[in-house]
C-alpha cells in the first residue's frame, strides 16, 4: 500500500509539472502573436495600440469597412482635376481628402456624381463624404453636416475676350451662365439683372458655352475662373466678386463619429503645415485665418 501511494504521488507530481509547462507555452505563444500584429517596438504595448487604431477605423460608420467612399463632381479644376476613372485624378480637394483618409487609416474611393444632387446623395448614404468644392450654406446645412472649413472662396465674372462687360453691373439684359446648384448660380439669380441665368451640369460646360457664344458671361468660383483663363483661352476674368465663402466636406448628419474624426484630421493637417503646402501648390498663396485658424 505504501509503495502504491508513493507511485501515485509521483504520477500526480508529473501531471502537475506537465500542466505547468503547457500553461507557460500558451503565454509565450500569445505574446508572440501580439507582437506580430503590431508595429516594431515594445511587445504588447505596440500591439495594443494597433488593435485600438483598427477598432477606431471600424467605428467610423463607413459604408464599407476600411474604405472612405467619396462623392465628387469632376472635372472642376483646380479642385478636381480630371475624373476618378482616369489615372492621375488630382486637385486641391482630392489631395486634402487623401490626406484625411491617411489620417483615419482608410482607403479613399471616389465616385463621380452630379453636383446638383450630391448633398442629397450624401445625406441618404450614397457616399460617406463628398469632396466637391462645396460652399457651406444654411440651406445645404439643413441636409448635410459640413466639416470645418478647408478653403475660402470668392466668385468671379468671366467674359469672352473683347467683351464690353466689365462688372456685374453690366449684366442687365444678358444671358449669364453658371453651374447648376452652385452659389455662383444663386448669385447670378439674386444679385444681377441678367435676362436669363442658364445652368450647366459642370463648370467647364459653362465656360465652353461662353466660348461658343451661348452665354455672354459666366459667374463661377474664382480659382476655376482663373484656371479657365489660363488653360482655355479666349476668356478673361474681369471682376472678382467678394463673397467670402467657406468650403467644407459634406457628411450625413447622423454619422457623428465620422464628422468628429474628419474634423480632427483636418485640424492635424492645419497644424502640421499640410494645408499651407497645398494652398501654395494650387493657389500660390497662404490660407486665410478663416481656414488656418491661426
Amino acid at each position: 500500500m505504501k509503495v502504491f501511494r508513493i507511485r501515485l504521488a509521483m504520477v500526480l507530481m508529473a501531471l502537475v509539472s506537465a500542466l505547468g509547462v503547457a500553461a507557460c507555452g500558451g503565454e509565450e505563444e500569445s505574446a508572440s502573436t501580439t507582437s506580430s500584429t503590431g508595429a516594431t517596438g515594445a511587445t504588447g504595448a505596440t500591439g495594443g495600440e494597433s488593435d485600438s487604431s483598427s477598432t477606431s477605423s471600424a467605428d467610423l460608420g463607413l459604408l464599407n469597412e476600411g474604405e472612405l467612399l467619396v462623392g465628387t463632381d469632376a472635372p472642376f479644376p483646380p479642385f478636381e482635376i480630371g475624373t476618378p476613372d482616369v489615372s492621375g485624378f488630382s486637385g486641391y480637394d482630392i489631395e486634402v481628402m487623401n490626406a484625411i483618409a491617411d489620417q483615419l487609416g482608410v482607403e479613399p474611393t471616389y465616385m463621380n456624381t452630379s453636383f446638383n444632387t450630391i448633398f442629397r446623395d450624401t445625406a441618404s448614404g450614397q457616399f460617406d463624404i463628398a469632396a466637391a468644392a462645396s460652399t457651406i450654406t444654411p440651406e445645404r446645412s439643413k441636409v448635410v453636416t459640413f466639416s470645418d472649413p478647408y478653403y475660402e472662396a470668392q466668385q468671379a465674372l468671366v467674359v469672352a475676350e473683347g467683351s464690353d462687360v466689365a462688372s456685374v453691373d453690366d449684366l442687365s439684359g444678358l444671358i449669364v451662365g453658371a453651374q447648376d446648384g452652385t452659389t455662383g448660380e444663386t448669385y447670378a439669380n439674386d444679385e444681377t439683372e441678367a435676362s436669363e441665368v442658364r445652368g450647366f451640369p459642370q463648370g467647364p460646360d459653362a465656360i465652353a458655352a461662353l466660348t461658343t457664344g451661348q452665354v455672354e458671361a459666366v459667374i463661377i468660383d474664382q480659382p476655376v475662373a482663373i484656371d479657365a483663363e489660363e488653360q482655355t483661352g479666349g476668356v478673361t476674368v474681369v471682376e472678382e466678386i467678394q463673397t467670402d465663402e467657406l468650403y467644407g466636406f459634406p457628411m450625413a448628419p447622423d454619422n457623428t463619429a465620422l464628422i468628429e474624426a474628419v474634423n480632427g484630421a483636418l485640424d492635424e493637417l492645419k497644424q502640421d503645415g499640410t494645408i499651407d503646402e497645398l494652398y501654395e501648390k494650387y493657389f500660390s498663396t497662404t490660407p486665410p485665418e478663416t481656414v488656418s485658424g491661426g
